[in-house]
């Protein structure tokens, strides 16, 4: 009855700008989706070109989906890329040689999944090692890929929800990010945490002693300030829109956030501003509203920062010095 109740829920609401999505309705699914990430994120670090932040192991979203960057070698080939597909509920791997090979996401447990998708690629002529085929960061870290037959939920409407609220989040994203002329990441989604975001940095170098892991040496080497959502956690059991300024400066959780549902709360050793999902879709002009919550965010850190806001702006993305001038977000 509960499993019906939550499908019941994520069929509904198809036609508003965000849908709903809580968080126990679809748990399962989103357990094997996550590790269905992981598997194809993994090819993606393992075959992929190194860009700075790890840009290259994201996937990218699409109509349909998501997508790995291209990936492989321009000598040897060849050249990839991995599509999760939410409408034909399948993982694409195309190549530029014209072949393609199909992996249906329903019916497949975790370990079935990673078999299928190593198979599919060994049979486009992809040769791909995994250094650790297993999950990164969750509670089942140790277990093999090979080895997970306990994730195989694979609710297509739930899937397909899920990635419509992505899509019409990451819209939102892009329209943030136009506002933006320095150095800033694609908006992209993170298969290790399952978060979609978009980070803007300043100049500014970090530098992290060597016994910070690797990951979080390259991630945070410049002075970033990040935006975007995910779906909850054990922690945060309901989805999130969120935004956080590495490094944090003092008096940072002190500033005022809009729209007045959006709070600062602890989050590691600093702090984060959250805007509740549900609270964003309950407004009267919820993209409105969740766009006001990530320029507010950035006006407060990038404030306390240093940074040159003003030089930094590019309203609705031009830089055109014949047509730039004040618009939204200008000033912010």
């Amino acid at each position: 009855m509960a499993e019906a109740a939550g499908t019941a829920i994520l069929a509904a609401g198809a036609d508003e700008v965000l849908p709903p999505i809580p968080l126990e309705a679809w748990l399962p699914t989103k357990a094997t989706l996550h590790r269905f990430a992981q598997v194809i994120g993994k090819v993606a670090l393992a075959k992929g070109i190194r860009r700075n932040h790890w840009w290259h192991i994201t996937y990218r979203l699409t109509a349909r989906g998501w997508t790995t960057v291209p990936l492989g070698d321009a000598t040897t080939g060849p050249v990839f890329t991995c599509a999760f597909d939410f409408f034909d509920h399948v993982l694409r791997l195309s190549t530029d040689r014209g072949t393609q090979d199909e992996i249906p996401l329903r019916g497949q447990s975790v370990a079935s999944f990673y078999a299928e998708a190593m198979r599919g690629l060994r049979d486009l002529g992809v040769e791909v090692a995994l250094a650790h085929p297993t999950p990164f960061d969750l509670p089942d870290h140790g277990r093999p890929f090979a080895d997970d037959f306990e994730h195989h939920t694979y609710d297509p409407i739930a899937a397909h929800r899920a990635f419509r609220v992505q899509s019409q989040v990451g819209r939102i994203l892009e329209e943030f990010s136009a506002d933006y002329s320095g150095k800033i990441s694609p908006v992209q989604l993170f298969w290790h945490s399952f978060d979609l975001a978009v980070q803007r940095f300043s100049e500014r170098k970090i530098v992290m002693p060597d016994t910070v892991d690797p990951v979080t040496r390259e991630a945070y080497s410049r002075e970033v300030i990040s935006a975007g959502f995910w779906f909850g956690d054990d922690k945060v059991p309901q989805p999130m829109l969120y935004s956080y300024t590495a490094p944090e400066p003092a008096g940072l959780s002190e500033l005022p956030l809009r729209p007045a549902a959006a709070k600062w709360v602890t989050s590691g050793s600093g702090h984060s501003a959250y805007l509740a999902y549900g609270d964003a879709r309950k407004s009267a002009d919820p993209a409105a509203t969740v766009l006001e919550f990530f320029r507010s965010a950035y006006a407060d850190g990038s404030k306390l920062a240093g940074w040159d806001t003003l030089g930094l702006a590019c309203p609705g993305g031009i830089t055109d010095p014949v047509l730039e001038g004040p618009g939204p977000g200008w000033a912010e």
